[in-house]
């Protein structure tokens, strides 16, 4: 694709997740409630998850109406452009249902499997990160301005902070607690968001060293990824493996590698 396109997707999509973010911030009704459950009756799906995911929809629909389209809350079409693009349109539901700040949009597009733009919002930081392929990942918040994203320089594995997330199915939580608990020694401290998209753009911003986790969806990853890679971050699933459901891994290269290792041996990715 040529730059003026590549432009041109990245600022539909800035729009997009800045309409959401606005709409899921300022218009959360003081009695929101689950409105369907997931994977699990405490993986939830509220009334603004699916508004969002209209609004952003809609709005590409109305600019790029030959795109696909692959969302949490349903959105699956294909589309004949060749574009197809991959929303989240509320990461961290669980946090947000509870008033917490740590929840995003998410919004990529992708060309043949491959996210080219990547666009996460986070209304309640106040901050936007976006990335281009091979244009490096930029933020724009509280500073003046935009401002690079560098991911940090590594330190030791056991000075690397790192964050990770849970699976909501009881089985599978248990056994990601038991690595997790496995791992704690080994790092200078773990910490848990409730947003894979966020942490995907901390270690991007320098903020982590690295971020794990098992059992994403395309949607969880698909812009945080590019994000966190053009921020000069590495990120994989297992070894020689691309970010999958069975393993995400994000992180300064210097910690990326030790810490997949280490999660391979713990069978982080074991059912």
């Amino acid at each position: 694709m040529t730059q003026p396109q590549h432009t041109e997707l990245l600022q539909l999509a800035e729009e997009a997740a800045r309409r959401a973010g606005e709409l899921l911030r300022d218009g959360r009704p003081a009695d929101l409630a689950v409105a369907a459950t997931k994977s699990s009756p405490i993986d939830v799906v509220t009334e603004m998850d699916i508004a969002a995911e209209k609004l952003i929809t809609d709005l590409i629909s109305q600019h790029r109406p030959d795109d696909g389209f692959l969302g949490e809350e349903g959105a699956a079409t294909e589309g004949t452009s060749g574009i197809c693009w991959v929303i989240d349109p509320l990461d961290g539901t669980v946090n947000y249902l509870y008033g917490l700040p740590t929840w995003a949009v998410s919004i990529a597009a992708e060309r043949d499997g491959e996210a080219i733009v990547g666009v996460v919002a986070a209304p309640m930081r106040g901050e936007t990160y976006h990335a281009v392929r091979g244009g490096g990942a930029w933020a724009v918040g509280a500073w003046d301005g935009e401002r690079r994203l560098t991911c940090r320089p590594a330190p030791p594995l056991d000075q690397a902070l790192v964050s990770t997330g849970f699976n909501y199915v009881a089985e599978v939580k248990a056994h990601q607690a038991d690595v997790a608990q496995r791992l704690i020694p080994l790092l200078r401290d773990i910490r848990r968001s409730g947003s894979a998209a966020v942490d995907l753009c901390d270690v991007a911003a320098g903020r982590l060293d690295g971020y794990y986790e098992r059992g994403l969806n395309p949607w969880d990853l698909a812009a945080g990824d590019l994000i966190a890679r053009e921020a000069g971050a590495l990120t994989g699933g297992r070894p020689g493996e691309r970010p999958a459901r069975d393993l995400a891994v994000a992180a300064s290269p210097g910690v990326f590698e030790p810490l997949q290792r280490l999660l391979e041996e713990f069978g982080a990715w074991h059912d």
